[in-house]
């Protein structure tokens, strides 16, 4: 005896085949499991029989008028749509979960079990408001016949915490009654990962950071060493040294390196904006609050990197509410009751001088040493100028590149110029100073007279840049004498003609220019 036996009949489409076909299947006492008929096919599921008694059934409706063909199928038409449904729904990464029109579970698909923490046989049957949470969105959906978008769940049950986002909308039949409703649920985690690789930026190493000097090298030093760890940095440095470099970098060494690096700048936002990004608020908690609330930039960055620049402008506040996140590993959101656990290293980072601001009353002692675990400090580049021509090649072909110019390198007398200035503004500006130099060259190298510096805040223009360099009366004296016969030479060519514009004799010119190293 053959197992079930799945029939398609190719037929003419006329009034009275299915019942002609429905009483051979009488006569020869067939048991039918089911049966699906369209225009020019009807298909017949038959129970298992004699293998005589199918033969003659099937002889009988092959002779029947209208009966242009038969064929023997593997599966019926609906099994076949339900079985690439069911391949669909397995597949999919976001859990989907259907109620009938009392509220009852009918589809049930293994991301769901994994999100929600539930087995599918355990709840296949049984009312969601049962299973999940009475207050639910799906519910509310079913009830009123409206759809909903993004809504955050948290839910508590015996098997864990499950934390997800829900898209949910009514079903509805031909006369637009409720006959059920679907929600899609996509796991909060797997959504903020989606979030970070559409907008995170490229990885930065400790080798990306260009520096020979001692003070770089330590840093740099310092930085692999607290990677491995898991302890509160805090990187100091003054502007524009390369701060979040360094943060990036330690992230990137670290064992939590494969999620979100979040970086936040405390100084670029207003204390109560800036508390919102931080921490998130609940659906209505303040005029203009969005719809759903926030996550806010702790959950954001669970499991990875928090990076909180400029945290010496933190108002006295919010310096209580990151310290209690600090202390506990927990995060209220505004207007919510509610404390979430959330696994985040922070990374702080400072131009000000945090130990002043402890005395005048501005900074928390307690924060202060709950973020200065491992204190980092980055040296200012003109206390590191043996880095200089280094960092110049890599921002000439930086540059160069976006701006589409042929750039072949700078010369001797230019980079001199960069080595003697102060550099207040640091990697920053001397970024700033050669895009600034890119733009003026029409030839092939960068000269000394594309170098344009601010004259305020340049060393050889002012006294606060020889004192900070800590230079010596001759030093100083003998870098203007080489700077003003450089130039000299430049213009005039001729040791004579320099010698007869600067009061001295061209042999004095030449044996200076041997000093210098100066070529006509």
């Amino acid at each position: 005896m053959k197992e079930h036996v799945s029939l398609m009949l190719d037929t003419e489409d006329r009034i009275g085949m299915t019942l002609d076909v429905l009483r051979i299947v009488y006569r020869h006492n067939v048991n039918i499991a089911a049966m699906e008929v369209s225009p020019g096919r009807i298909y017949l599921k038959i129970h298992p029989c004699a293998r005589e008694a199918l033969e003659r059934f099937m002889t009988e409706v092959s002779n029947l008028e209208g009966v242009r063909g038969k064929r023997e199928v593997k599966l019926m038409p609906y099994e076949e749509r339900e079985r690439q449904v069911k391949a669909v729904m397995d597949s999919v990464d976001e859990g989907i979960v259907a109620v009938d029109s009392l509220g009852r579970i009918n589809i049930f698909n293994p991301s769901a079990e994994k999100i929600l923490k539930l087995d599918a046989e355990e709840v296949l049957g049984e009312p969601v408001s049962k299973v999940l949470s009475p207050d639910i969105p799906m519910v509310e959906s079913l009830r009123t016949g409206k759809g909903y978008d993004n809504e955050e769940i948290i839910l508590r049950t015996e098997r864990g915490v499950s934390h997800y986002i829900t898209t949910g909308r009514p079903i509805k039949n031909e006369n637009n009654q409720i006959v059920g409703a679907v929600a899609l649920i996509k796991d909060l985690n797997r959504v903020l990962d989606l979030v970070y690789s559409m907008t995170s930026s490229p990885d930065i190493t400790l080798d990306d950071i260009l520096g020979v000097s001692e003070g770089i090298e330590y840093a740099k030093d310092v930085a692999r060493m607290v990677a491995k760890s898991s302890s509160t940095v805090l990187i100091r440095g003054e502007s524009g040294t390369g701060k979040e470099l360094f943060a990036r970098s330690i992230h990137r060494a670290s064992r939590r390196k494969d999620r979100h690096f979040v970086p936040v700048n405390c100084g670029a936002l207003p204390d109560t904006l800036l508390e919102s990004e931080l921490f998130g608020y609940e659906e209505g908690a303040f005029t203009g609050a969005r719809k759903g609330g926030k996550q806010g930039l702790f959950r954001f960055a669970d499991g990875g990197t928090l990076f909180l620049d400029e945290i010496g402008e933190l108002s006295p506040h919010l310096q209580v509410k990151l310290l209690r996140v600090l202390q506990e590993g927990k995060v209220r959101r505004i207007g919510g009751a509610e404390e979430i656990k959330v696994d985040v290293r922070v990374v702080a980072a400072t131009s000000r001088n945090l130990e002043e601001m402890l005395e005048q009353g501005l900074f928390r002692d307690d924060l202060y040493y709950r973020l200065n675990v491992v204190p980092l400090f980055v040296p200012p580049l003109r206390k590191r100028k043996e880095d200089i021509p280094m960092l110049v090649e890599y921002f000439i072909n930086q540059v160069s590149v976006n701006m589409g110019k042929n750039i072949k390198g700078i010369t001797r007398q230019a980079l001199e110029k960069l080595s003697v200035h102060h550099w207040p503004g640091n990697v920053r500006e001397l970024s700033n100073v050669i895009e600034r130099a890119i733009n003026l060259v029409h030839g092939g190298y960068i000269e000394e007279k594309h170098i344009v510096l601010d004259a305020r805040l340049s060393g050889q223009n002012g006294y606060e840049g020889i004192l900070e360099n800590k230079k010596g009366l001759r030093e100083v004296l003998e870098e203007t004498e080489r700077r003003v016969l450089t130039e000299a030479v430049k213009r005039l060519g001729s040791s004579r003609k320099v010698g007869a514009a600067l009061g001295i004799s061209h042999t004095a010119v030449i044996k200076k220019m041997k000093k210098y190293n100066i070529k006509k």
